[in-house]
């Protein structure tokens, strides 16, 4: 934010989280809500970037816009997040853990959605606004276990766990306020999203993470190091022809 300031970026957009509303109450979780008790480090930390943020509009002017995102999966995503450790394991035949009774839920948002508000966010600025980014909709531990299975086509090894401290039983964004400002709406549902994850999972990532376990210790070589590979048939490269263009527009967001 301090260069932002310094070189006059016109438009500061920046990720925070749906861990800011600790453990609401609320059926649908609103930006007007207080959200000065978090639950978590993790959730401390996103609020204090709020703030901070707010911070520097105040005292420079400058137009920021702060984004909770609310539990975002996909391809490529993160593998210690839920949807992918789920398919991995559940592909692999091994056992995964489930926190509690299965009746928390989550509004999960597939990337795609995500990437769609973060670009409307860019192209729109406020001089200081907070908008939840979810799909609108909660989706049950329970029943992403069982999603995950039809799409996997293997049963899984379940092995349930006392919940964790500091996790919070529901989350569920209100989206109205990023659909009238920002014109934002989720697209994709949790169904066809874990469908794409799991698709993606066994064309891609299986096939060429994923090797034959050998007699031994053995460490998996991660999405990233395959990447990395120069001989890797996923790597895609590209002429600074094809580069020139992304390029022109990045200058215009900017």
């Amino acid at each position: 934010m301090e260069l932002s300031h310094r070189f006059g970026v016109k438009n500061f957009v920046f990720a925070s989280s749906s861990s800011v509303y600790g453990g609401s109450k609320s059926t649908f979780f609103s930006e007007d809500e207080s959200v000065d008790n978090p639950v978590s480090p993790y959730a401390a930390s996103k609020k204090a970037c709020e703030l901070l943020a707010y911070t520097y509009h105040h005292l420079y002017k400058l137009n920021v816009t702060g984004l909770r995102f609310f539990t975002v999966y996909g391809p490529r995503g993160r593998p210690d997040m839920a949807p992918f450790k789920f398919i991995d394991r559940v592909s692999r035949g091994e056992e995964l853990q489930q926190f509690g009774d299965g009746s928390s839920s989550r509004d999960y948002t597939y990337i795609d959605d995500i990437v769609d508000g973060v670009v409307r966010a860019i192209d729109r600025p406020y001089s200081y606004q907070v908008f939840n980014l979810g799909k609108g909709s909660g989706t049950s531990l329970a029943e992403f276990l069982s999603i995950v299975q039809k799409h996997v086509g293997k049963k899984a090894i379940i092995k349930v766990m006392p919940d964790q401290p500091g996790d919070v039983p529901y989350t569920c964004a209100d989206v109205s306020k990023a659909y009238d400002l920002l014109g934002y709406a989720a697209t994709v549902p949790f169904d066809e999203g874990i469908r794409r994850t799991a698709e993606w999972y066994k064309n891609e990532y299986q096939t060429q993470v994923v090797e034959t376990p050998k007699p031994g210790l053995k460490q998996c070589p991660s999405y990233a190091d395959i990447l990395s590979k120069p001989s890797n048939p996923i790597v895609k490269v590209v002429s600074q022809e094809q580069i020139k263009p992304q390029r022109r527009v990045l200058s215009h967001w900017g």
